[in-house]
């Protein structure tokens, strides 16, 4: 039989950023047990005591985060610098048997060109990034294929990664969850071996860059410091 805490545990876990609220004492335990009580029982088919939510959830609060993040902190603090580009537009095309073809001229054409330029082909479409000043050239190249999106007034934030990237549990997860909960809309991804590109509007530009910077200098607390502190 399916266990009161198992149940606290997957609606928190089914809410955004409900974990790290809880975690960090934002919301209080009480007020949310009684929020989640009549879920519970309705799962459980039973009425039960708040006081035996309460207990769940604290024990849900002191197992959170369990991943080996002892890591992270340094590897936030070993990230290089934050390059931003602005003036950027966001391309998306359908892909079809010459998509690859028209990738190629794009390429041709830039040549030596300094110009910003960033190609991801998914399984059905290909997004393309690139610096104002091609706009007109991509249009042109790409004017036989199905375009799909298109987006203006875009900027990036590039950051430079430290070697043991693939070695450390939650970096993407600690950058875009603190992007997120300040209201920033990232508009697209970019990702190589040691470099993480962000593209966010012109307007979000200036936020996105401070909360980046104030990451990478500041202390991370972990939760493995204080777990059983409830």
């Amino acid at each position: 039989m399916v266990s009161i805490g198992e149940i606290a545990k997957q609606l928190i876990q089914q809410t955004p950023f409900l974990e790290e609220a809880l975690f960090e004492d934002i919301i209080n335990i009480s007020s949310l047990a009684r929020k989640i009580k009549p879920k519970i029982e309705q799962v459980l088919k039973k009425e039960i005591q708040i006081g035996a939510v309460i207990i769940a959830l604290k024990r849900v609060k002191s197992n959170y985060f369990e991943l080996p993040n002892s890591g992270l902190k340094q590897f936030v603090n070993d990230l290089g610098d934050l390059i931003v580009i602005s003036g950027l537009m966001h391309f998306t095309f359908e892909n079809s048997e010459t998509i690859g073809l028209r990738q190629q001229d794009m390429i041709k054409h830039i040549g030596q060109n300094q110009s910003y330029y960033s190609v991801s082909r998914g399984i059905f479409e290909t997004s393309i990034v690139v610096s104002n000043a091609l706009a007109e050239l991509i249009k042109e190249i790409f004017k036989d294929e199905k375009q799909i999106f298109q987006k203006t007034n875009l900027s990036s934030i590039t950051i430079s990664l430290p070697k043991k990237r693939t070695e450390t549990i939650g970096f993407y997860f600690y950058i875009l969850k603190n992007l997120s909960l300040r209201k920033i809309n990232i508009e697209e991804l970019i990702s190589t071996t040691n470099e993480f590109t962000i593209i966010v509007k012109n307007k979000d530009i200036d936020r996105a860059f401070s909360i980046l910077m104030n990451l990478k200098n500041s202390e991370i607390s972990f939760h493995s410091n204080i777990l059983g502190n409830t």
